[in-house]
């Protein structure tokens, strides 16, 4: 039971990095990427930014360093999010809303891995 906000984080990480940018099911992100970076090249920067979030749910699912993995997700969950709230606030699926939901995920991934589970449940 305690692995699957593990899993639904991953989750998060795949459908974001496969479906919405590799697979180009959500175009709104190419956009959001070329109203930062430019748009000579967001096709491609968004197609990498894709890779990277497969290879961060691979990361969560693998275990491996886990804490160091959950510290650099809580960074760039940070970051992309206070870049896009000022650049491209427009182009967010929930405007000024994202803060707050990034803001959540935070805590959610912080309390996945820093709070300690209660005596009796089973480990992460």
């Amino acid at each position: 039971m305690s692995r699957i906000p593990t899993y639904l984080l991953a989750l998060v990480w795949l459908i974001n990095g496969l479906y919405c940018k590799l697979l180009h099911f959500v175009p709104r992100h190419e956009l959001i990427v070329s109203r930062i970076l430019g748009p000579e090249h967001a096709a491609l920067f968004t197609r990498l930014i894709g890779v990277a979030e497969i290879l961060m749910a691979i990361w969560i699912i693998s275990r491996i360093r886990h804490r160091l993995n959950a510290i650099v997700q809580i960074i760039i969950i940070a970051i992309m999010n206070a870049i896009e709230f000022a650049c491209a606030q427009d182009l967010l699926l929930f405007g000024r809303w994202n803060a707050a939901l990034a803001a959540l995920l935070i805590i959610i991934i912080y309390i996945n891995e820093f709070v300690p589970a209660k005596k009796g449940t089973v480990g992460r």
